[in-house]
């Protein structure tokens, strides 16, 4: 009688970790259309949230704008249009609810995509959405505390002795609001490198040897995202960037990429 073989299981792979990580745990197949549903419910929840913070902005929108004005120190506002204080409001109230509401469109975008996800994503998309989240604000408190001051003394000095400062209250805050979250995106920078350095497209060195082309871009980056002209600005801007980038590469080598 011959006798019984003992079948034992072989891995599926050379490296069982690598293949737990790499696993996308309670995989559930969706449709197309249930894929769409969940979007376009996402997409409901984030626009009744923003819509809430703006609506509650809009009711304490006076402070908001108070604060704002306190850069241009020494300037008198003016409205030179009917409503037009009106409708600054309703464009500091849009924009502060944004602001405000931006951590639950985060969350609604994690819960979209973390189905999808395998463990090893999964565990490199709560920091980095943090580090987001934490970096847009810091860039939006550099723009009011060291663009935003620099660039106005720019333009109040630069023509204190022919012109009086009387400024349209419209214009100034479509150039600090743009200036804001402009700053805030450019501030995205090493969130960027940390997902490219993790995933394993670039590695640190690789970032390290194109720094010749960060810092051009850097002042392309600082002329095309600041609403003024000035080059003090421009060049602030410019320089944080160009310093993020190199902090970015300094986090990429920390984690061994």
């Amino acid at each position: 009688m011959p006798s019984e073989v003992e079948i034992v299981p072989q891995p599926s792979s050379e490296d069982p970790e690598k293949d737990y990580l790499d696993e996308i745990p309670n995989d559930v197949e969706m449709s197309l259309f249930d894929h769409l549903e969940e979007l376009r419910q996402r997409i409901f929840y984030s626009l009744i949230a923003v819509l809430l913070c703006v609506i509650g902005c809009f009711a304490g929108v006076k402070p908001i704008v108070q604060l704002l004005e306190i850069p241009a120190q020494g300037v008198k506002f003016l409205q030179l249009a009917p409503g037009e204080y009106f409708f600054v409001s309703l464009k500091v109230a849009g924009y502060s609810g944004l602001v405000v509401a931006s951590p639950f469109i985060l969350y609604q975008i994690i819960l979209f995509v973390l189905p999808g996800l395998t463990r090893r994503e999964r565990r490199v998309i709560g920091p980095v959405v943090f580090g987001s989240s934490i970096l847009f604000f810091i860039g939006l408190a550099f723009a009011y505390i060291a663009l935003i001051p620099a660039a106005l003394k720019f333009f109040i000095s630069y023509g204190a002795d022919v012109v009086e400062q009387l400024w349209s209250i419209d214009k100034y805050f479509e150039f600090i609001l743009l200036l804001m979250f402009s700053t805030g995106i450019a501030f995205q920078v090493p969130v960027i490198q940390m997902l490219l350095g993790i995933l394993g497209i670039v590695s640190s060195g690789q970032m390290l040897s194109g720094w010749r082309f960060v810092v051009l871009g850097a002042a392309v980056l600082g002329a095309i995202l600041t609403p003024s002209t000035d080059p003090l600005t421009q060049s602030l801007l410019a320089g944080a960037v160009i310093g993020l980038y190199f902090g970015g590469i300094g986090m990429v080598r920390l984690v061994g990429k």
